[in-house]
């Protein structure tokens, strides 16, 4: 028996780099296998024609369908190619379009909803040595009268790439695109194929996505797909964006007569409510978080319908293995789209909340810990290879580690302990930064002029009468380094501060505010510091004077010499005893002092043994997401698997963009839950330098 074209082409794209092989995302035709296992065949440049003839690893490659090849050759650039391909369930729907499937593209800066006309060939004509590429003509749809009403817009042909979201149609004469194609009928540079039967469009129904009357289409949807109070769920919004939820309650609502679903929405919408429903209440939830829809218009939950999905074979880990790349940091306009959402972030496994969270605080956006990464890590097979191309790069790619890569890397930690019980947070930093990534301590402290002592981390300690009932971390660690009489030797490039509490459960203070700058000026040694008083060049630094009323208690005490001799000339002050500050060499007297700060990149939170983390992804103040890697579990203790979920939380960088006496006063009762947490279980800040 003969094999057909389609059996006996092999495509391929190349998704790991050798030191002198193609670079990755290159589309390739393997026509012949040597005895080594290679491949050798023609690679496809720009426009589909062929660029050169060689031979490639084959476990350098992975094996494409010649329609599959055709699409992705449309991607530019390369790297986009094998991010799409990562993406298993949107790239397999994309292969399975249909004429008048609904998708989602990002057009302009901006999510359009659109609708699949055809599915075009670009390039040259059909000859040996030439692979056509195929893109899509689509037409936008108005998204606020009626969804399938179209708007005649002149629209570009887009790649698989352009397209996000996929919504296909439930006729059952549907069929994808691609069963139509006759590629050896067309020889026009761009090619509408239209070779397939005639299918029935949905405009016919002229009926909204999210509006429906017919009350036994809702039955036929609640019996089709089983879902009940409970349920996870998915709907389609009327700006073409899937959201996902929990139903809560199912009926006929006042006024309707069909059967509705009240969903408590996994983020926030300034449409929703509270559990109303045209002023009746029919459940309670989060303010803003409840969406009422026709029962017909919810799904199950896609990413929940399966049990924990079986890894890609060989893309899960072949895409993401090049040793050579770093991949970078996710860009602030881009963390809302590729982050959050449910089963995003690191998936939570046998108590490794404390890994995830930490794990997703110093690799989601701080630039400067991504460098000190980039620059420690090995590119030779080990632990912080598995690391970069397990945890790292899954992260910043797709958005989602599972528990596997998470578990894998734990084994290899070498304390069989750090793959079972739960570890404290600095703990397994100082594993993961001394043991793993070979990097020098981050933090050099002297000690009553001792020569300094390395460290990772710094354990905040201080007496609870030395600063206010609702300190913040700026007071906590001057507090902590004077009363200790510790300095900084040199500025670190990260600080990492633990909160003053004792195990899990007792907390020193029932809220700490954590401070956004952190300025670390006075707590540096030989470091020009200006007098408490008049702003000159300080020469005197006084303990006792720390916790004087009078003199602002709580803030550091330094004089220049003038002042130095005034203020201890004051009876209650006679006993003090300042001792005399190092001042760099030939510093003149009136030069201005330069203030050194660092930012605040991440916060880590516990509550009840239970970690989550909270992150800023870019210099926008309301530029916060929060962190929970067992949000919630699918599923029983057995054969179920935890749920991790990002949220975007914009109201934490409005509260911290407060005065410190606001938000020292403001009434926790009435802040937002993640204000709360933030708060009131702050166990770790993370802070990067700023210069």
């Amino acid at each position: 028996m003969e094999l057909n074209e389609e059996q006996q082409e092999r495509y391929f794209i190349v998704v790991r780099r050798s030191k002198k092989g193609l670079s990755r995302g290159t589309i390739g035709r393997g026509d012949a296998e040597t005895a080594a296992g290679d491949l050798v065949g023609m690679v496809y440049g720009g426009g589909g024609s062929a660029r050169s003839s060689g031979t490639v690893k084959k476990q350098d490659t992975y094996p494409l369908t010649r329609h599959q090849a055709q699409l992705l050759l449309f991607v530019s650039p390369a790297s986009r190619r094998l991010e799409l391909l990562c993406n298993v369930q949107l790239f397999n729907a994309i292969c399975d379009l249909a004429q008048d499937d609904l998708v989602v593209i990002k057009h302009k800066k901006d999510f359009q909803p659109c609708l699949v006309k055809n599915l075009v060939q670009i390039g040259k004509k059909d000859k040996p040595g030439v692979l056509q590429m195929l893109g899509f003509e689509l037409e936008l749809v108005d998204t606020e009268h009626d969804i399938l009403s179209k708007k005649t817009v002149p629209l570009p042909f887009f790649s698989a790439a352009d397209i996000v979201q996929v919504a296909p149609s439930n006729l059952n004469s549907r069929e994808p695109l691609r069963n139509g194609i006759d590629l050896g009928l067309r020889r026009k540079a761009v090619s509408r194929i239209n070779s397939m039967p005639v299918f029935k469009s949905r405009n016919a129904k002229k009926e909204s996505i999210l509006i429906n009357n017919n009350g036994s289409d809702s039955i036929q949807a609640m019996s089709h797909y089983s879902l009940e109070v409970g349920s996870m769920a998915e709907v389609l919004s009327l700006n073409g964006l899937t959201v996902y939820g929990v139903i809560r309650w199912i009926g006929i609502p006042e006024g309707k007569k069909n059967c509705w679903a009240g969903l408590e929405l996994d983020n926030e919408a300034t449409t929703c409510s509270d559990g109303t429903f045209n002023t009746k209440r029919y459940f309670t939830c989060t303010v803003n978080k409840a969406l009422f829809v026709p029962l017909n218009n919810c799904k199950p939950d896609r990413r929940f319908v399966n049990e924990i999905p079986e890894p890609l074979e060989p893309p899960s880990v072949t895409l993401l293995e090049d040793l050579n790349e770093d991949v970078p940091p996710v860009p602030e306009q881009d963390v809302l789209s590729h982050l959050v959402g449910r089963m995003r972030g690191i998936q939570g496994h046998f108590n490794s909340c404390y890994l995830d969270a930490t794990l997703f605080s110093l690799f989601t956006s701080s630039i400067t810990f991504n460098r000190m990464f980039n620059r420690s890590a090995d590119s030779e097979e080990g632990i912080s290879h598995i690391l970069r191309r397990d945890i790292v790069n899954r992260l910043r790619r797709s958005g989602f580690v599972p528990a596997e890569s998470v578990m894998k890397f734990r084994k290899q930690l070498g304390c069989k302990s750090f793959a079972t019980e739960e570890k404290d947070p600095e703990e397994f930093i100082t594993l993961l930064l001394k043991h793993v990534l070979h990097i020098e301590p981050l933090l050099k402290i002297r000690s009553h002029g001792d020569l300094p002592q390395d460290a990772y981390t710094h354990q905040i300690i201080v007496e609870k009468s030395q600063v206010r009932a609702v300190p913040s971390v700026q007071q906590l660690l001057e507090m902590s380094f004077v009363s200790s009489d510790l300095k900084f030797e040199e500025i670190p490039s990260c600080l990492i501060v633990q909160m003053p509490r004792f195990g899990k459960k007792f907390k020193m203070f029932p809220k700490i505010i954590p401070s956004t700058e952190l300025d670390i000026t006075d707590i540096l040694h030989c470091s020009p510091r200006e007098c408490f008083l008049c702003g000159h060049l300080a020469e005197y630094e006084c303990v006792q004077c720390l916790m004087d009323h009078k003199l602002q208690p709580g803030k550091i005490k330094q004089y220049c010499f003038t002042c130095n001799t005034q203020i201890h000339t004051h009876p209650f002050r006679k006993e003090h005893t300042p001792h005399k500050l190092t001042v760099p060499d030939h510093f003149p007297e009136d030069a201005p002092l330069q203030r050194h700060q660092m930012e605040l990149f991440a916060v880590l939170c516990i509550n009840t043994s239970h970690y989550v983390s909270f992150v800023k992804y870019g210099p926008n103040p309301r530029s916060w997401v929060f962190f929970d890697s067992m949000a919630d579990r699918c599923g029983d203790d057995n054969n179920g698997y935890n749920v991790p979920v990002v949220r975007s939380c914009p109201e934490v960088g409005d509260f911290l963009s407060q005065s410190e006496e606001g938000m020292s006063t403001a009434d926790v009762s009435q802040c937002s839950e993640l204000v709360r947490r933030l708060l009131c279980d702050s166990y770790m800040c993370l802070y990067q330098r700023t210069e």
